[in-house]
């Protein structure tokens, strides 16, 4: 930049006739003299605060219409989520409602570019006023189709999806997966380690899509029920963890019953962490050490 006497220098070979300014001594164009402005300058608060606004504005474009992030903290979608997994959710996939922004905020009306999931997909939705929280399940049932039970094998549309047994499932006893959480009847030990074991199932739908699932023990309000018919614009939706799930198998607020489309918040798209619940805040190391670092990257 200039100084004050060298802009004087470079204006004065314009041509243009100068005036003096009495209160600094210095020469302005006779045009300009009244009208010289200088820009406000700002404090470093309020540019902190502009940038913390437009983070924040830029975060919840991100997490409304992109990808958002969940933490796991039940066992219901055990095998394939354990609690204390973190993973990242689509949000474009099935569409967006008001359940899309954050805390539900009332912007969308209804539903735009809808549509239905494919069934298989694991997904995360707008809970029942009564609860008023997001959940994750998987997609068994669409809008039209027939769902029942039958001595722990599910039914679609009258014919029973495959059920398969394969080797049981364990998983080591720790801070966020203790024996309580586990049931006494599961606890087992291996090379002096507590675990938890549970039997283990591979269903296959008709589309081709599989996945593994658990079934503890015959319960007959869970593994025999009556018949569901899905409504239009709702979805049936189940826990792989099939005897430790309130899905739509149940009314509210014991259950999910039949999930409007317009609840559906995303696709559930990959494992980005996941912890044991042994890490202390105090002690950094044990992050590291709590991290079930095999499951990160595991997608769906």
């Amino acid at each position: 930049m200039l100084q004050a006497r060298d802009r004087d220098n470079a204006l004065s070979v314009t041509g243009i006739p100068h005036t003096l300014d009495d209160t600094r001594g210095l020469r302005k164009p006779a045009s300009m003299a009244n009208d010289v402005k200088t820009k406000p300058v700002r404090s470093e608060t309020s540019e902190t605060f502009r940038f913390l606004l437009k983070l924040a504005l830029v975060v919840l474009i991100l997490r409304s219409f992109i990808f958002a992030p969940f933490s796991i903290p039940s066992e219901s979608m055990l095998p394939r989520l354990l609690i204390g997994d973190y993973l990242f959710v689509s949000k474009w996939n099935y569409g967006y409602s008001r359940w899309s922004l954050p805390a539900g905020i009332p912007l969308i009306p209804g539903r735009i570019f809808g549509s239905t999931p494919t069934r298989g997909d694991v997904v995360v939705f707008r809970a029942p006023e009564v609860l008023d929280h997001d959940v994750i399940k998987r997609v068994i049932g669409l809008p039209g189709e027939t769902i029942q039970m039958r001595q722990g094998t599910v039914y679609l549309n009258g014919k029973a999806i495959p059920k398969q047994r394969i080797a049981d499932f364990t998983i080591p006893l720790t801070a966020n997966f203790n024996a309580e959480k586990c049931g006494a009847p599961f606890v087992d030990v291996i090379a002096n380690v507590q675990i938890c074991r549970y039997p283990r199932f591979r269903e296959a739908l008709p589309n081709g899509r599989s996945y593994e699932v658990l079934d503890q023990a015959q319960l007959p309000d869970r593994d025999d029920t009556g018949l569901y018919t899905i409504p239009a614009g709702h979805i049936f939706v189940m826990g792989d963890n099939r005897d430790d799930s309130g899905d739509s198998r149940f009314p509210a607020p014991n259950g999910m019953g039949y999930v409007p489309l317009e609840n559906v918040e995303g696709k559930a798209v990959v494992n980005f962490f996941s912890t044991d619940g042994n890490a202390e805040w105090l002690k950094p190391w044990t992050w590291v050490s709590a991290a079930r670092w095999s499951r990160i990257g595991e997608g769906f």
